[in-house]
């Protein structure tokens, strides 16, 4: 693991928070009794990566839904996801001492997400975090998501800090590849995936169930 990262990015859910079966359980219920996909748990797994069109896109086709009806179906998922999840909302353990040693360290923090503004702000300001971070990259403010690197290369620039002095935050394949992409390096929380599973990403340079890991200390 290269020392001296002058930037850390976040991805936000599994990530930040331990929250991802609960987006699944979510998906999972929408698509199905919803939609009637008649998808399996493990293929809605399969397609939880990007923004939340993409996904119905991945499912459905293209077309089959209006982006109407699209922001519609995505807007109610995340509601019955936040209700749900809300009273277990906190951060995943030894994340708010790991920042509060990034910013006495002077590394910029950004949030790189696939997720709508809404579902970040639930987490920001319900946990009130967001002074922790200079930017925050949604699935608003970028035309391809993960595992495009665009999420990460314009969190990047908004920092002024080049891809090899950043590492990304990421709980999922596609999002390591993404950094990977960016060139940039990767710390995996495992939290929803084995590390078996980030076997083709050689900047994965670290694995990690939370922030207490003193692996991590490296990164300063």
């Amino acid at each position: 693991m290269k020392l001296g990262k002058k930037a850390f990015l976040f991805d936000l859910n599994g990530t930040m928070i331990n929250d991802m079966e609960y987006h699944l359980d979510a998906w999972y219920h929408m698509l199905n009794n919803d939609l009637g996909a008649g998808l399996s748990r493990e293929v809605v797994k399969s397609h939880m990566y990007g923004k939340n069109d993409e996904l119905l896109v991945r499912v459905f086709g293209e077309g089959h839904f209006t982006a109407a009806q699209m922001a519609e179906i995505s807007r109610e998922k995340e509601l019955r996801y936040q209700e749900v999840y809300k009273p277990h909302l906190e951060l995943i353990s030894g994340l708010k001492a790991f920042m509060d040693k990034a910013v006495n360290q002077g590394v910029l923090m950004a949030i790189g997400s696939a997720a709508i503004p809404f579902n970040i702000d639930f987490v920001l300001d319900n946990l009130q975090l967001r002074h922790y971070f200079k930017t925050i990259v949604s699935a608003d403010d970028v035309v391809l998501s993960k595992p495009h690197p665009e999420t990460y290369l314009k969190a990047a620039a908004i920092l002024e800090v080049a891809p090899e002095d950043c590492v990304v935050f990421e709980d999922a394949p596609k999002g390591v590849e993404a950094a990977w992409n960016a060139g940039m390096d990767s710390v995996v929380l495992t939290t929803m995936h084995t590390q078996e599973e980030f076997a083709q990403y050689p900047n994965a340079v670290a694995f990690v169930s939370d922030y207490t890991n003193p692996v991590l200390n490296n990164l300063f």
